[in-house]
């Protein structure tokens, strides 16, 4: 082979291998921002829980199921995590309720009964959380409002504030997007993580019109006008532990910090429920109920 054909050759074969991985990305990001739509079932719960449907700002119609609660002073607002829908927060639900909190969760748009063509990391769902605050505050006026939220919810919460609320809770929420998509690429593919993460990068632009620059949810610590508390698991890899810290770190008090000792990206109630309740249960009781202000 002359020294030609060899140059070539390995030119021809650098080509395809760029168009593959190019193929590729495309088909990952086609999955990542594909609808997780699905049935959604009313639980079999011992307290009454009501459907609703949301028009949100998102462009999307919202499935909500609101549990009232007697002689309840406040509501917590519960925000699921990506690719999921309201069940996932069945658990926390119990939890609040049973601790005389009225309850309203949501599917966010792209998600279990609600529509919406895309899901986009937080940005569009940030007019879901809206939505929700301001349906909690049409059907209890005087009541205090938190909300706690999980990865996706927590993203979209943050992308939302300021919102006119008294106590939020962030569980396992990335601090950017491009923190976001270099952790879980390393997870998966390794050394190419680094040239895989540009290119899922670019297509936010033309595909959700959105960019990279604008889905920081730690660029909105600052704006939070409520009390909040941060919780992670110590060996977590899509939000590692110093990510989670940076957003502790940037947000202003009253605020408070809570690790889970060998919990990865895992549902945090479920993963250690008496810490949860520990952590969390007390944190909304001193912001929301009346008695303690």
């Amino acid at each position: 082979m002359s020294r030609l054909n060899y140059w070539q050759t390995r030119a021809s074969a650098l080509l395809l291998g760029l168009v593959f991985v190019t193929v590729a990305a495309w088909q990952v990001g086609s999955i990542l921002i594909a609808p997780a739509y699905r049935n959604v079932d009313k639980p079999n719960l011992d307290f009454p829980v009501y459907d609703a449907r949301l028009n949100s700002e998102s462009g999307a119609e919202i499935a909500v199921w609101y549990a009232p609660a007697d002689r309840a002073e406040a509501t917590v607002i519960l925000l699921h995590p990506i690719r999921s829908d309201r069940r996932a927060m069945l658990g926390r639900a119990r939890l609040f309720h049973r601790a005389g909190y009225a309850v309203v969760l949501i599917d966010l748009q792209a998600h279990g009964e609600s529509t919406g063509p895309h899901i986009t990391f937080g940005y569009i769902e940030r007019h879901d959380v809206s939505a929700a605050v301001a349906y909690a505050r049409k059907l209890n006026p005087r009541h205090r409002i938190g909300i706690v939220a999980i990865s996706l919810g927590g993203a979209a919460a943050l992308m939302a504030s300021p919102l006119p609320i008294d106590a939020l809770v962030l569980e396992s929420v990335y601090t950017t997007i491009e923190d976001a998509a270099k952790n879980r690429l390393a997870m998966r593919a390794g050394p190419l993580s680094t040239l895989l993460t540009p290119l899922l990068l670019w297509q936010l632009k033309p595909r959700l019109g959105v960019s990279s620059s604008e889905l920081r949810p730690i660029d909105f610590m600052a704006k939070i006008e409520a009390p909040v508390l941060i919780a992670n698991g110590d060996i977590d890899r899509h939000t590692p532990i110093a990510q989670a810290r940076q957003l502790f770190d940037t947000a202003d008090t009253p605020k408070q910090w809570v690790v889970f000792k060998g919990a990865a990206h895992n549902d945090l109630l479920a993963f250690n429920a008496k810490h949860y309740e520990n952590e969390v249960l007390p944190f909304l009781d001193r912001y929301l109920r009346f008695r303690n202000k």
